[in-house]
């Protein structure tokens, strides 16, 4: 895909929607190295005219600052290097990564900000009679894999991340409360206890979120995150490797939808990926996405909200990530059964092209 020379056209946002104005870009390192392109593989896929309602969470940020400079020490030869079979066995489960303490919250990260105050669930949890699906275990897909990172007692998996088509095939996306500490790597179609990733493992550069985002109130509406990789000791990029999904402006909250995450091992001792067809909604009293299936627990955050899955490529247009409220779920028992996402529009379509310009 030719390298963008414009901003991404951005549709008109249905009547009542409230963009934030002007927002500042945040690079942050996500590690303490890098030396290589970046990487979130996100494709720019242009929304039909009133179909691009844009989120009204997030207030507008400052102008925007530059990211830290990339340290000439880590790369994606470091990254598997660090990141053998037996430290990744070996890592430490994630602490309570649930914003309301539980530990089968859906879409949360071991690295969710601590300053977060709590929301309250917006909803009930609904009994298991009610729940229409629930997640099957998986080999996986190459678009999708698990960031992992040492951060504090958190050294095991815990977000997914996604590969997006970008010109410099270098991308991932995330959720925006997914912040790796050092030795951060991206793992595609990550399979527990292989001696080889069957995709490598790659060193995460620089990462690209707003300012103001955050899992409560408005801010949940900007809580997902681009971030670049280095490339492989072979001088190949990501994308080269795994393929990538299209970003694409979300067409309205009724979607049929496949979602893919990874479970951290904490809440799935299978240690697998997990996946299940649903079919989104709006959720009450916001500008996010709901679905409903079960065995979403913490570790999904990122998830991709994929349609027109290609079985055969394992990749699609992501119109969603598990994120947004709470962290991207209600509290409370059985929280696994419900995933939210933020709404995709011109904020993520904005995000997307500073960060390939970088």
């Amino acid at each position: 895909m030719a390298r963008p020379s414009t901003e991404p056209t951005v549709s008109t946002a249905p009547t009542g929607s409230t963009e934030p104005t002007d927002p500042a870009r945040v690079r942050r390192r996500w590690s303490h190295a890098a030396t290589a392109a970046l990487g979130m593989v996100v494709c720019l896929a242009t929304a039909p005219a009133g179909h691009a309602a844009e989120s009204a969470r997030g207030a507008a940020a400052g102008a925007a600052r530059p990211g830290l400079a990339p340290a000439a020490s880590w790369t994606s030869r470091d990254a598997a290097a660090y990141w053998t079979s037996e430290r990744m066995a070996a890592a430490a489960p994630g602490r309570d990564d649930t914003p309301g303490g539980s530990a089968s919250a859906s879409g949360t990260a071991a690295a969710a900000p601590a300053a977060e105050p709590a929301k309250p669930a917006a909803e009930p949890a609904k009994p298991a009679a009610q729940v229409p699906n629930t997640a099957q275990h998986f080999d996986g897909v190459p678009s999708v894999g698990v960031l992992f990172s040492v951060d504090g007692d958190a050294r095991t998996h815990h977000c997914t991340a996604s590969v997006v088509h970008s010109p410099h095939r270098n991308l991932i996306l995330t959720a925006g409360h997914c912040n790796p500490g050092t030795h951060a790597a991206f793992v595609p179609q990550y399979r527990s206890g292989a001696t080889t990733q069957p995709y490598g493992v790659w060193a995460i550069e620089e990462s690209f979120a707003y300012d103001d985002r955050g899992t409560t109130g408005d801010k949940a509406d900007l809580d997902f995150a681009f971030a670049t990789v280095a490339p492989a000791e072979d001088g190949r990029s990501l994308e080269e490797v795994t393929g990538g999904n299209l970003l694409t402006p979300t067409p309205g909250y009724t979607n049929d939808v496949t979602v893919i995450g990874y479970p951290n091992v904490r809440n799935d001792p299978a240690d697998r990926a997990v996946r299940c067809a649903a079919r989104t909604a709006r959720l009450t009293g916001t500008r996010e996405l709901r679905m409903d299936c079960g065995g979403f627990y913490g570790g999904t955050s990122g998830s991709p909200w994929l349609t027109d899955l290609d079985d055969e490529t394992g990749t699609g247009r992501v119109i969603g990530v598990i994120g947004g409220l709470n962290g991207g779920g209600p509290k409370g028992p059985h929280n696994d059964r419900t995933s939210y996402s933020p709404y995709f529009g011109g904020k993520i379509l904005s995000l997307y092209s500073r960060a390939v310009r970088s």
